[in-house]
């Protein structure tokens, strides 16, 4: 980790504890930004890298609890709570709402390290998982009309021919628009296909049974989408 391709945002009232933190995380080579107020946080700049933001539970202008319930519906950093006035349905309230941790001061460097990476690394998956669903997104877009009749068709386990009546085809055609998908959808495999599918949440409108036994779709994610 480098101090760059990250950021410890830090919340406090109290000047001693702000710089304390500050020079404890400059120690580990770690990058950070103090605030004494959830509204000079709020209306900071923030580079677009993996974050965490450690909050304080009582700030001049808004307790912290609340400001966690503001954020809650935007992208924001993963939270470590540090107070000295905890109690148990303070604490079980902000790790209920997703924060990482809760820590009463006095709490341990070890303590409040161990949290902050943990929050990074659950910045880090969340940002992950959000390209991949931009990129996803973006594969989408470039089907044809056609081609993006034809995905939900493919994933729900229809045969070519089932699907190719449906959409009123010849099955050639459909092969065509089916080889089409899976290339434009970078799927390397029909599971492949399923699980992007499900990301893009794409409703699956079609099943097929044959003498009880199960459709593809179901067989792919018993077998591969776990």
């Amino acid at each position: 980790m480098t101090a760059d391709d990250h950021i410890v945002f830090i919340v406090d009232d109290d000047e001693r504890i702000r710089e304390a933190l500050g020079e404890l995380l400059d120690s580990h080579g770690m990058r950070a930004v103090a605030f004494e107020s959830a509204g000079d946080y709020v209306r900071a700049d923030k580079p677009d890298v993996p974050a965490c933001l450690i909050l304080d539970i009582e700030l001049p202008d808004i307790n912290g609890l609340d400001l966690q319930r503001q954020i809650a519906d935007r992208d924001h950093p993963p939270i470590v709570f540090i107070t000295g006035h905890g109690d148990i349905p303070s604490s079980v309230r902000a790790i209920k709402h997703g924060a990482v941790d809760f820590l009463t001061k006095p709490f341990s460097d070890a303590d409040l390290l161990k949290a902050i990476h943990a929050a990074l690394a659950e910045d880090r998956e969340k940002r992950s998982g959000r390209a991949e669903l931009d990129m996803l997104k973006r594969h989408y877009l470039d089907l044809t009309p056609r081609e993006r009749e034809v995905l939900p068709l493919v994933v729900s386990g229809l045969l070519n021919k089932q699907a190719a009546a449906e959409l009123g085809i010849s099955e050639v055609t459909l092969q065509i628009h089916r080889r089409n998908v899976m290339q434009k959808m970078a799927a390397a495999s029909l599971a492949d296909l399923v699980r992007i599918a499900e990301k893009l949440e794409i409703p699956i409108t079609h099943s097929r049974r044959v003498g009880g036994i199960e459709h593809e779709r179901d067989k792919i994610c018993r077998r591969n989408c776990r």
